[in-house]
């Protein structure tokens, strides 16, 4: 039996210890989720929209992974260690052995070791997952080789096969999911990456394309702690707290202070600041502090960024979003194939707060389809939320 913990610790402490895996909540809590619900990806059991959050039938749900591909499935692990899918299936990306979509969650084989799952964004689903004991695991489409499974030619798996190796650490927060690629850290600190590399967004050092079917070391750095993925391009932070950034840099996203699209095909520091937190990156890039400060840059047409009604110019670098020090988990949404159009944040007192795209499916959380450019709250205490085109969130009772 684990030795228990004792001790005086505040709110962001509590957060942190939950969102690193290290503690549980133990109170009730529901799984919700709103927004678009193409192919019955909210798991609702229809394909009927919702503007306002929706519980999903189950109480022992332990956490979802943030994933790019909404339209290409979602997935969700519970108490038990089980995986559950949901969404379109028309490459296996389930993970349930078939081809069909579903609409309500279903279960991924029998074992009960998962520690989370998640798929990457693109025209075609597919996924990988890490179970409690350091193995990963691909399914789906493998065009490019984001699965990792060292083919050259794309072939689908209808269920999980393993990459080699046992020490993928089973921190969620340590794998990155972009546009046919993945990036992902090991226990040892060390740094991977996979798949399509049209824009050096495998932090190769190379000219594109590159792509590569098997994990590839970036650098020989051993202190990575989290890294955040979207499209063509990667974000990761250290352990002492400097944020880098590679690849694409179409909206500014990279942070790097410059407007014109260069592209970056290894790890460059953004800044010089050492106390970046969390970061969560589409087109438009969100980051906290550790300070409980939030940042945002990059790709602003919907007032993705939050700053302030009115104010739509994208930036490329860092900007402070109002003077609150209270923010605790941040997660963004992408409103099509490039660009970040809303995004979802909770504050250290369990209060969620949207902003960005109003879309016809409400997104927003809002209970319409209006768009804000600063964050708007979506009533109820939150102790964790999860993005793609939709939205999920576990909402406390």
């Amino acid at each position: 039996m684990a030795a228990t913990e004792k001790g005086v610790w505040d709110l962001q402490e509590v957060r942190d210890k939950q969102l690193a895996s290290e503690w549980t909540y133990d109170g009730a809590s529901q799984l919700t989720a709103w927004g678009e619900n193409y192919r019955g990806i909210l798991g609702l059991n229809n394909e009927v929209d919702y503007s306002s959050p929706t519980q999903l039938p189950g109480t022992t749900w332990n956490k979802l992974q943030q994933t790019n591909s909404a339209f290409y499935g979602n997935f969700g692990t519970k108490t038990d260690g089980t995986l559950w899918s949901w969404g379109y299936n028309d490459r296996g990306q389930l993970g349930d052995n078939t081809t069909v979509y579903r609409s309500s969650p279903t279960q991924v084989g029998t074992d009960t070791t998962w520690s989370f799952a998640g798929s990457c964004r693109g025209y075609t689903g597919n996924v990988n997952g890490v179970k409690t004991d350091g193995t990963l695991w691909s399914w789906g489409y493998n065009i490019f080789g984001p699965l990792g499974l060292n083919q050259a030619n794309p072939v689908s798996y209808s269920s999980p096969v393993q990459v080699p190796g046992t020490t993928w650490s089973t921190d969620e927060l340590k794998m990155g999911r972009g546009f046919y690629h993945n990036c992902a850290i090991k226990t040892d600190g060390t740094l991977w990456a996979w798949g399509w590399n049209n824009k050096g967004q495998l932090g190769q050092n190379q000219p594109a394309p590159s792509n590569r079917s098997s994990p590839i070391q970036i650098g020989t750095n051993t202190t990575w702690a989290s890294l955040s993925c979207y499209h063509s391009a990667s974000t990761a932070i250290k352990t002492d707290g400097t944020l880098w950034a590679w690849g694409y840099n179409l909206y500014g996203e990279l942070g790097l202070n410059q407007q014109s699209p260069t592209g970056y095909s290894s790890p460059i520091q953004v800044g010089t600041n050492t106390t970046w937190s969390k970061m969560a990156l589409t087109g438009a890039a969100h980051a906290i502090k550790t300070d409980g400060t939030l940042w945002s840059w990059g790709y602003n047409r919907y007032g993705s960024l939050g700053l302030n009604a009115g104010d739509l110019v994208k930036l490329s670098s860092p900007t402070q979003v109002g003077t609150d020090t209270t923010w605790s988990e941040i997660k963004s949404l992408g409103s099509n194939m490039y660009a970040g159009g809303n995004a979802l944040a909770i504050k250290t007192d369990g209060t969620l707060w949207s902003w960005g795209y109003g879309t016809a499916a409400g997104s927003l959380g809002q209970n319409e389809t209006k768009g804000y450019s600063s964050p708007v709250q979506i009533p109820g205490t939150w102790t964790s939320i999860f993005s793609t085109k939709s939205a999920f969130g576990f909402k406390q009772l």
